[in-house]
């Protein structure tokens, strides 16, 4: 029992580092994309994520190759999950804000169950349409800052804001498509494989573009953002996440989940000196509340 305890303690507390970790990403990322384009940094972050869960691949001896009829399935998990996802979200925060961001990827379980009645033809309950509508409703408080008269003029937020939207959408798709490799290879060997692959894929849009030229432009704060998202977002807290979902239950985890756009908030407001409004603090209540009714619907 003293074991199952200590472990359950372990879990709570990676888990909970988990979250703060991508809580201040988007901060960190806003910080790095001042000094360098959003290829430098989505390039620099995975490159470190990529050597960190590579060393932990095999220090646990998950590091074998995948099966050879998989590649083309990680292949495509890695662009969707880390080139493209990881292209809309740093080329939506050079226009978005931080704090909006995060209540906006906050939705992600929204979108999970709208494919799932449109593309599984699951069941749509009616709180989970409430839930829906709740959510939408706040997403249109947060990216307005609560001037819903902008509205009907199409004054609905920032182009970035949308391309954040749109990640939210590609992230429940990455979801979906996951779960058949999960079932297959540990999660840290499969993350590995998928952060491998989308680290190449960037590659390519990196050198397309100013490539290594421009890293000499990070100063400190830049590379102390770009360091924080590769060793902490993109290695350690994935690690941590998965390993602590082995001794909890996944619905207990997935409650840490709704701390992260607060953690976002706070440290938005103190770094970037992002206003705390209330029309963000409503509408991100909203949302998440509209993600409860959603996913104890699912349930």
């Amino acid at each position: 029992m003293m074991a199952l305890d200590r472990k359950r303690i372990v879990a709570y507390i990676e888990v909970t580092l988990a979250v703060l970790a991508w809580g201040g990403s988007f901060v960190a990322t806003k910080i790095a994309l001042q000094e360098v384009s959003p290829a430098a940094v989505v390039w620099l972050r995975f490159g470190i994520g990529v050597l960190i869960l590579g060393a932990t691949a095999l220090l646990r001896r998950q590091a074998a190759l995948p099966a050879q009829k998989d590649l083309g399935y990680l292949a495509l998990l890695g662009f969707i999950g880390i080139t493209f996802h990881q292209w809309l979200q740093a080329t939506g925060l050079k226009t978005a804000e931080a704090t909006t961001t995060a209540w906006i990827v906050a939705t992600t379980p929204v979108f999970m169950a709208l494919l799932g009645w449109m593309v599984l033809k699951e069941k749509l309950t009616v709180w989970q349409a409430v839930g829906i509508g709740m959510a939408a409703f706040g997403v249109i408080l947060v990216v307005t800052n609560g001037d819903l008269g902008a509205v009907p003029h199409g004054q609905i937020g920032t182009w970035g804001d949308f391309l954040i939207l749109l990640s939210a959408l590609n992230w429940a798709v990455f979801s979906a498509l996951s779960r058949k490799g999960l079932k297959i290879y540990p999660a840290t060997q499969m993350i590995f494989y998928v952060m491998g692959f989308g680290w190449l894929f960037t590659s390519v849009w990196f050198f397309a573009g100013a490539g290594l030229a421009q890293i000499s432009q990070l100063s400190r704060a830049g590379w102390l953002a770009i360091g924080f998202l590769g060793v902490f977002c993109s290695g350690l807290a994935y690690i941590f996440w998965y390993d602590a979902l082995q001794n909890m239950p996944v619905a207990q985890a997935g409650a840490f989940v709704y701390i992260e756009p607060f953690v976002t908030v706070l440290v938005a407001a103190v770094i970037l000196e992002e206003p705390l409004l209330w029309s963000s603090l409503i509408g991100g209540g909203l949302i998440l509340a509209g993600v409860v009714l959603v996913q104890r619907a699912r349930s």
